[in-house]
């Protein structure tokens, strides 16, 4: 899983265009937009998203509203803006996730492959492995070893189910050849809450969430998901380097319903793609484990295609059952 997306040429101007078959034409944006977050406030996912609508906002001249609505493991609120009217007054933010593997987990009321068009990222969030601070751990090697020797002894948890959030670690243990019990919580800051208040052992969740609590004394990172250690805690080695081979990460970016005019998306990727690439976005993003966003649409079809396919594969591997 990695990071997509690209140009730039428009921005802040209204653009006509043709709706509903109508000759008549519409300036968008003339109203507010809605920005569907389907995870809880707080969240690398909610981050992201208050950093580009905040953006859209300036550029556009109109607000663009996140509303946070957590359920089912992102899939209620993906599925309100699946089926939502295409006209750029509603638009989703999320983990690429909630497209290409929530279909495989769950059975959906709706497509999101076929009712969801991507329009561009703000990053890649990468996935970090922690442990509360009196787990007589150091590394990912001893934490394997304690694991095994104390087989469905540790709990973990995860920001909700059927996500990507159980599957980074269920493929990780199924790949060590550990077992431990899940204890989900509802969002990636109540995980880190229960981590760090010591009533759950291990949390793989998102580095944007654990990078901060890097010096802590209450919890403990053993590595990260990606394939290179990250430029922002480069002391901290990758899971691969334990488990050769793994990599997990996952993108997060701006959809809209199928059908949405292309003028819209047009501008909306373009000026998000030029705001994900900016020096002072792309460093706070980085300082967070979170790589910047940039590939071009052509390239996000090629990933897309990659990804759905790298889910299937995890899935299978991580011994997940799928609808």
């Amino acid at each position: 899983m990695r990071a997509w997306f690209g140009p730039a040429w428009l921005a802040g101007i209204a653009i006509s265009i043709a709706l509903g078959g109508s000759a008549a034409a519409e300036t968008w944006p003339a109203r507010s937009v809605t920005v569907i977050v389907p995870f809880g406030a707080g969240g690398n996912t909610d981050m992201m998203a208050r950093l580009g609508t905040e953006h859209l906002t300036e550029k556009f001249g109109q607000p663009f509203v996140v509303e946070n609505r957590p359920s089912a493991g992102g899939a209620v609120g993906t599925g309100q803006v699946a089926t939502a009217n295409p006209d750029g007054y509603t638009l989703l933010f999320a983990a690429a996730s909630m497209v290409l593997l929530t279909p495989q987990l769950q059975k959906l009321t709706y497509d999101p492959m076929k009712q969801l068009v991507p329009i561009t990222n703000i990053g890649t969030g990468t996935q970090t492995i922690a442990v509360r601070r009196d787990l007589p751990v150091t590394t990912l090697p001893e934490f394997i070893a304690y694991a095994k020797a104390n087989p469905g002894k540790l709990n973990f948890t995860t920001a909700g189910t059927q996500n990507i959030s159980q599957l980074a670690p269920a493929l990780l243990f199924a790949k060590a050849g550990i077992d431990l019990v899940m204890v989900p919580a509802k969002s990636g800051p109540q995980a880190v809450s229960d981590l760090m208040s010591g009533q759950i052992d291990v949390y793989f969740g998102n580095s944007s969430e654990l990078l901060p609590h890097i010096n802590s004394d209450r919890i403990r990172l053993l590595a990260v998901g990606t394939p290179q250690r990250l430029a922002a805690a480069p002391d901290l080695p990758t899971v691969a380097e334990t488990v050769p081979g793994f990599e997990f990460s996952s993108w997060n970016g701006f959809f809209a319903p199928a059908g949405t005019p292309e003028p819209i998306l047009a501008a909306l990727r373009n000026e998000l793609s030029a705001f994900a690439k900016s020096p002072a976005v792309a460093e706070r993003l980085t300082s967070l484990g979170i790589v910047p966003g940039g590939l071009t649409k052509g390239e996000t079809d090629a990933v897309f295609k990659h990804d759905y396919a790298a889910f299937a594969a995890a899935i299978k591997a991580a011994g997940l059952a799928s609808p």
